[in-house]
């Protein structure tokens, strides 16, 4: 059984044609290698070609370059319907450019436009962000990795961690600090991985093991100064926009993922027969699937509005906050009430659920964890 979302009235023949592209690359080119990929810790480089191929990639970068510029509707679906796989590895680094190519395409020079993003939404390059640190986390207006200036070249120094693609990023996008303390100090500068002076080391996660991620050192690495998006110090501006756009597309894939739990548990308690009757003939279980699908419906309908309010031009900060923490919050419960009316059974490896369960503390901490969005949105409120 297939659950669909909620009637959007804002969707169009398009977006189901887009969706239904999406559903079928899932089925045939993921899902039937998710345990697998996820056993492993990686997964082909390859996919990013086919990803490429039925316009994944591409979606909500400028023609100009190859990118496809639609609605933010069509970014929604497509991390709904990689959910449906039950491994968010995959999805994390096929899609780590839609992270660490935006502020290229924002406020990178015509010259690097042109040089990377066509390769990146072709799947010949993988692109990676770079922001969180071993001393601070994600408290961007403190970092502390430094970008000095010298002639035509910045020099780098420092280490970042917990960075999704990591290890096999051919370019990054790296946060530095070139100016004095606090957010004006901030920028954004982009890394070319066989630059001298740079290395990185994996790391091994609870979940999200088909996503390579890792800490990075910047060792006096010279990277030129035409690298560097937009003006020195004023990095801090693309980075929080950056923000937005990461929080929706992870809330929509938790959605998805809490969705796929949904749709797992009623068919296995249709199959599974306890005490004489299916297992969804017992009341209790019933009234899961009932809970289940009242956070899912709310979750959804919230996604849809804010993704309308933006597309006509809206910055919901606040909202947006809240939206990730209720969405990973409908992941953590369907996640978990999934994994118990498996039984043992939820509990194997190689189980979609169990899959789902291991991955649900990655999403309520990256992109801004619960805590730090409850602040972020009480403080855009006036609280």
């Amino acid at each position: 059984m297939i659950i669909e979302p909620i009637p959007n009235p804002h969707l169009t023949p398009e977006h189901l044609a887009f969706r239904d592209v999406m559903r079928r690359f899932v089925q045939t080119e993921i899902e039937p290698y998710a345990n697998e990929w996820d056993e492993a810790g990686e997964f082909p480089r390859e996919l990013y070609k086919k990803a490429s191929a039925v316009g994944l990639l591409q979606l909500g970068f400028p023609e100009e370059y190859g990118g496809v510029e639609l609605d933010q509707f069509y970014g929604n679906i497509a991390s709904a319907e990689m959910a449906r796989a039950g491994v968010g590895g995959v999805g994390a680094s096929l899609m780590s450019h839609t992270i660490g190519l935006p502020p290229v395409a924002i406020a990178g020079s015509p010259e690097l436009k042109a040089k990377l993003i066509p390769p990146t939404l072709a799947g010949e390059k993988i692109f990676a962000l770079a922001i969180t640190e071993p001393s601070g986390g994600s408290d961007v207006a403190n970092l502390r990795t430094t970008a000095r200036r010298d002639g035509d070249h910045y020099v780098l120094n420092g280490e970042k961690t917990f960075i999704t693609s990591g290890m096999r990023a051919d370019y990054i996008t790296v946060a530095v600090r070139t100016g004095e303390g606090g957010r004006g100090g901030v920028s954004l500068i982009v890394v070319d991985t066989a630059t001298p002076g740079f290395s990185r080391t994996p790391l091994r996660k609870m979940g999200w093991w088909a996503s390579d991620t890792a800490t990075l050192y910047f060792d006096n690495c010279r990277v030129p100064a035409e690298n560097l998006l937009g003006e020195e110090h004023h990095g801090f501006r693309i980075i929080m926009r950056n923000f937005n756009s990461e929080r929706l597309f992870m809330a929509a894939g938790c959605i998805g993922q809490a969705r796929t739990c949904l749709e797992e548990t009623v068919n296995y308690a249709r199959e599974r027969h306890t005490f004489g009757k299916p297992l969804i003939q017992h009341q209790v279980i019933r009234h899961k699937l009932a809970d289940m699908t009242m956070r899912i419906n709310a979750s959804q309908a919230y996604l849809d509005h804010l993704s309308w309010r933006v597309m006509n031009g809206e910055s919901p900060v606040a909202d947006i906050c809240l939206l990730k923490n209720q969405a990973t919050q409908t992941m953590e419960f369907c996640a978990r009430e999934a994994v118990q009316t498996f039984g043992g059974a939820g509990f194997m490896r190689g189980c979609k659920v169990e899959r789902i369960y291991r991955e649900v503390r990655v999403n309520a901490i990256g992109g801004g964890a619960e805590e730090i969005m409850r602040d972020l949105a009480a403080r855009q409120l006036g609280y």
